[in-house]
């Protein structure tokens, strides 16, 4: 503490402007573990409006120095010509903007490296490699080994069993893809596998893939239907049947025609289920532009029947028609009785 009062009465002598010593109404609430002052003094409105980047500037400055104070009455250390104060555990939690990352779950050689007690070589070394053909440094990895690698194979030995119509060239190319694609599906299968996600295997389904004989019938029926002729020149498999209930899935399957209602009790039910499909989807029966309500619809309905009474009673009391004249013409309507 001896050194750090020196230092401190070395620079007020130096420039006494500069004092050490902050007079504060309330004293700051100061967590030297994670260096934070936290001032609850009142501001002065009118200096802020009159004179704002000054007033802001000594009010900074005033409370740096009292954090600074209290850093130096920690116990300190000397490392290496330097004086270092050590701060204690902090008190005050700052909060996170973001959830704490989870770590990523082990690779399947990961695990097996884990198991077995394989360690990993790290990369420490450089980049660059000799190459003892070209007679420079190329890189072991990167867009420019792949140039050097060019410039290496620019001749390819043929093999006694090799077709000679094929490229070699192309086949070295194909190949690259193919072990390049094995290795991203291997990657995807790592995820699913470190995620729960079960894959469907190569070959036969299994009964995790369909848990009931209905599952894989509805299966069965799609994959023969999905076709361009809609399965029609699909060969079917003995005492094999559709699916009940596929064709509204598989667009321009034929559908089984119901059966025709065997008596009049059938008919009325079928009729009223019907009808109750209609009113349960609230479905509009009126025309758009009729906007009439309940009301009027029933005195229309009330004036119809009016009408028709009217008309029946006119007929009744009316005289019947004559018979016509000479020969009838049958484009014109014309009264009187029909012949039996």
């Amino acid at each position: 503490m001896d050194i750090v009062k020196s230092i401190l009465n070395e620079e007020e002598k130096a420039d006494p402007s500069k004092s050490t010593s902050v007079h504060k109404d309330e004293e700051l609430d100061i967590d030297l573990g994670t260096l934070l002052a936290s001032d609850y003094n009142t501001l002065h409105v009118k200096a802020i409006k009159s004179e704002r980047n000054s007033y802001l500037k000594d009010l900074t400055r005033d409370n740096v120095q009292l954090l600074i104070n209290k850093i130096w009455e920690l116990p300190i250390e000397r490392v290496d010509e330097a004086i270092i104060a050590v701060l204690p555990k902090p008190q005050f939690v700052l909060p996170r903007s973001r959830i704490i990352p989870k770590p990523k779950p082990l690779t399947k050689w990961q695990q097996f490296a884990k198991q077995k007690g394989i360690q990993t070589k790290k990369k420490g070394k450089s980049k660059l490699k000799w190459d003892e053909e070209l007679k420079e440094w190329i890189p072991t990895y990167g867009y420019k080994r792949t140039k050097a690698q060019e410039q290496k194979e620019w001749l390819i030995e043929a093999k006694d069993d090799a077709d000679p119509t094929t490229d070699p060239f192309s086949k070295a190319k194909l190949d690259k893809k193919e072990r390049q694609s094995k290795n991203e599906l291997q990657r995807l299968h790592n995820i699913a596998k470190s995620k729960n996600i079960k894959l469907p295997r190569v070959g036969l389904p299994t009964r995790d893939h369909f848990s009931n004989s209905q599952q894989l019938s509805e299966a069965l029926t799609i994959a023969r239907t999905s076709t361009a002729s809609v399965g029609k020149f699909q060969s079917k498999l003995p005492k094999e049947k559709d699916a009940k209930g596929i064709a509204k899935e598989v667009s321009g399957m034929k559908r089984k025609r119901k059966a025709p209602p065997l008596n009049v009790v059938e008919e009325k039910s079928q009729n009223k289920n019907l009808v109750d499909s209609i009113l349960e989807k609230k479905a509009k029966i009126l025309h758009e532009s009729y906007s009439t309500g309940t009301a009027e619809i029933k005195q229309s309905a009330t004036k119809n029947n009016k009408k028709k009474k009217d008309s029946l009673k006119h007929s009744k009391n009316a005289k019947k028609p004559k018979a016509g004249k000479g020969k009838r013409d049958l484009h014109k309507k014309v009264g009187g009785r029909k012949r039996r």
